[in-house]
């Protein structure tokens, strides 16, 4: 471990922003960051383990002396002290919060009952809420004294004498009323915009968005505030589920670890799944193709246009898939609207499978008058069979992909799980079938 003094001064030799700090700090060993934390000073030390960025603050804290993680821990935000927390091992969590005096630890216990995905996981007990009849002035003067502690006082929150939420003022709007006047005069009379504890945190980013908020109370059934969730919390959570989402739609588990940070068997584990999965899936390819195997021995020039046709259709699918994943995720497209999806996406597979399908005819008719290739003398009619498929192909993918999410979701599913391989390997199966059918139609009597 490297000296403390040697540290300390390399980290602020240029007195660098807290990002740029966080991010010297996560390229050192965790026993040399711990030791940086401890001779940086205490409000820079803390706001460095603030920063959700600071991905490898439970290993540091881990590094530290028990009661020295236990006085970060108190000094940081509720929120993000619960989320590293979270991350670490049962016994040393309990370590640690053993120490942390009992108001701290009953509300870091709080937090930490909710499930992350919820406002609750995600929402800070660090907020301020005044009485109805409170002046102006006093609580101005009241923001003065707690700026410091509080995740933000760009809202304040009123309460009446059962301390129910009757209303948000914004800072703007306080600073610029009369001083004398109580704050509950300063509300809309409209009832503030709320969200309760097991609320879906894309639900809570939806409302922060759609009301252009900073900040958003979480309340219980009676209307009480139990704390607040704030846009960058929201931006935090909007990361994780994204690429939760992401790496779902890859034919993967989630992962809740940066990529170097992953264990070898936890990267095998969670990709190895999901490929077998699909592997097996894909054995029906070789089961459909089993079945048209005496058509593939009368016209084998089929077989050359079978990798076109597959990838024509998985494309088509994972294009409508992502579409519809992503209106579903932003509440663009509800469960309802699923017959809405059918009259756009139907119209839309026909005229794209159109698109290939004469694209495909095209290529066989300039390889024959070219000479670069000789499909036989049934070449026109060979041309019509891949034509005709792209359309069928194109189009059921387009269908497939389109209804898979609405499908998932109904059963109560992440619609995230419709993801592209598991839609290119619906598609494949069908296409092929639909491929052989068309040519069993179109050159009965000639190749076959």
């Amino acid at each position: 471990m490297r000296g403390r003094a040697v540290l300390a001064r390399d980290l602020n030799a240029d007195n660098p922003s807290t990002a740029l700090l966080v991010e010297r700090l996560a390229a050192l060993e965790p026993g040399d960051a711990a030791a940086a934390l401890l001779v940086l000073p205490r409000r820079r030390a803390v706001a460095v383990l603030d920063r959700p960025e600071f991905e490898t603050a439970p290993d540091v804290l881990t590094a530290l002396p028990r009661q020295e993680a236990a006085a970060f821990l108190a000094d940081m935000s509720a929120d993000r002290a619960t989320d590293v927390l979270g991350l670490l091992d049962g016994p040393l969590r309990n370590e640690l919060l053993a120490r942390i005096e009992p108001r701290a630890r009953a509300t870091l216990k709080q937090l930490l009952a909710y499930p992350t995905d919820t406002a609750g996981g995600i929402m800070t007990t660090e907020f301020v809420a005044l009485p109805e009849a409170t002046t102006v002035a006093a609580a101005l003067a009241h923001l003065r004294t707690v700026e410091q502690s509080r995740e933000t006082i760009y809202a304040i929150y009123v309460v009446d004498s059962d301390q129910r939420l009757t209303a948000a003022i914004t800072l703007r709007r306080l600073i610029s009323a009369d001083p004398s006047a109580a704050i509950i005069t300063l509300s809309a009379g409209r009832p503030p915009v709320v969200v309760h504890s097991d609320t879906d945190r894309e639900t809570v980013a939806s409302a922060i968005r759609r009301h252009d908020l900073l900040a958003v109370p979480v309340v219980d059934a009676a209307g009480h505030v139990l704390g607040i969730v704030t846009v960058d919390d929201v931006l935090d959570a909007i990361i994780a589920e994204t690429t939760e989402d992401v790496q779902k739609f890859g034919g993967l588990e989630a992962f809740h670890a940066p990529y170097l940070q992953i264990g070898f068997l936890s990267m095998i584990q969670k990709r190895a799944g999901w490929l077998c999965a699909l592997f097996l899936s894909e054995m029906l390819t070789a089961s459909a193709m089993q079945h048209f195997e005496a058509e593939l021995e009368r016209a084998i020039v089929l077989t050359l246009f079978i990798p076109l046709i597959m990838s024509s259709g998985g494309n088509s699918g994972s294009q409508a898939t992502s579409l519809l994943i992503r209106a579903l995720a932003l509440g663009q497209v509800r469960l309802r609207d699923w017959w809405r999806v059918v009259f756009r996406e139907l119209p839309a597979g026909l005229t794209l499978g159109i698109i290939l399908g004469t694209i495909g005819m095209a290529r066989i008719g300039i390889w024959q008058g070219l000479g670069l290739y000789d499909y036989g003398p049934y070449w026109m009619l060979i041309a019509a069979t891949v034509g005709a498929g792209l359309v069928g192909i194109v189009t059921f993918g387009s269908m497939a992909g389109a209804m898979l999410p609405f499908i998932l979701q109904r059963l109560g599913f992440d619609p995230a799980s419709a993801s592209a391989p598991f839609v290119a390997t619906l598609v494949d199966v069908t296409g092929l079938i639909i491929y052989f059918s068309v040519a069993t139609v179109i050159l009965s009597g000639t190749l076959l």
